[in-house]
């Protein structure tokens, strides 16, 4: 195994003189708007999906999942947008998704009741694993590799996806479908008992230390109080990599000390080498390593 420390702010402001490494280097890309799963007209949920243009044959795929606390964001905001047209230059095919905003006029503070959280967690997982299925039947079509899907996340995007990969009992998907890899932002889990050496993928997380809406390592949700009906507690990025360190399986942990929410986005803008780092070596070349970064 093997640990790196960086910083990320000095690899952000040196970036145009570092090297990294990535599939191939190009601004030309497609952009196209599918409709993955029918519900009704005004609801039906759906995906914009960026190709390169210059890669030929199949690429791996990023599915980007908004924030929004499970009752607003879009997965045309500017976050989405901004990732989607990055990641795509390096090679990577990138989908945008749309999914059920369940909590909306709901909230998710500690005055809505568990119950319902949960359910959030599980409808949107329920949701993206409708979107992975549509690329898997159009994977020829669409020219991803079906090995190689990655899914990213931010805030309540970044608990669903690692919700579908460590938690979520799915009936959607293949049973021996493994996801290649997650990158989430500011998320948790609601157990990390399903974490095992066979469902254990290179998983990288952000995460500032002094997050007060979702817990860096293991308290409850908005850290409300046990006596309220929205207590819920969570397993956070430090969690979940120590879970991943002790039955040996790669991640990459990067904690912010004091850092709050705000890195729930700012991977995004601030931190594109170490997640180019990631996706080459930790996904492509599955080199299996354990990293622990602290700025």
């Amino acid at each position: 195994m093997k640990t790196l420390l960086s910083l990320c702010s000095i690899f952000y402001f040196l970036n145009s003189f570092s090297q990294v490494d990535y599939l191939s280097k190009s601004n030309k890309f497609s952009e196209r708007t599918y409709t993955y799963l029918r519900i009704k007209k005004e609801k039906n949920l759906k995906f914009d999906f960026y190709r390169p243009k210059k890669t030929k044959g199949k690429v791996p795929l990023l599915i980007y999942v908004h924030g929004g606390g499970f009752s607003g964001g879009d997965r045309k905001d500017k976050n989405s947008t901004a990732f989607a047209k990055e990641m795509v230059q390096y090679g990577y095919a990138v989908a945008t998704i749309s999914y059920r905003l369940t909590m909306k006029g709901k909230g998710f503070g500690c005055a809505t009741n568990s119950a319902l959280k949960i359910e959030a967690f599980n409808d949107v997982s329920k949701d993206i694993s409708y979107a992975v299925k549509y690329f898997l039947r159009r994977k020829k079509r669409l020219k991803i590799d079906a090995d190689k899907i990655i899914l990213v996340g931010s805030s309540a995007g970044a608990e669903a996806i690692l919700n579908l990969a460590y938690v979520y009992n799915n009936k959607i998907l293949d049973p021996n479908f493994k996801f290649a890899g997650i990158i989430a932002m500011s998320g948790a889990v609601t157990s990390i008992d399903k974490i095992t050496t066979e469902t254990a993928i290179p998983t990288q997380l952000f995460h500032g230390t002094k997050d007060n809406l979702v817990p860096y390592n293991i308290a409850s949700h908005h850290f409300c109080k046990l006596e309220s009906v929205g207590y819920l507690n969570l397993f956070g990025s430090k969690a979940i990599a120590k879970k991943l360190k002790s039955i040996q399986k790669p991640f990459y942990l990067y904690s912010v000390k004091n850092g709050d929410h705000s890195w729930n986005t700012r991977p995004i803008y601030q931190c594109k080498n170490e997640i180019l780092d990631f996706l080459y070596y930790d996904i492509l070349k599955q080199k299996n390593r354990q990293i622990e970064t602290e700025i």
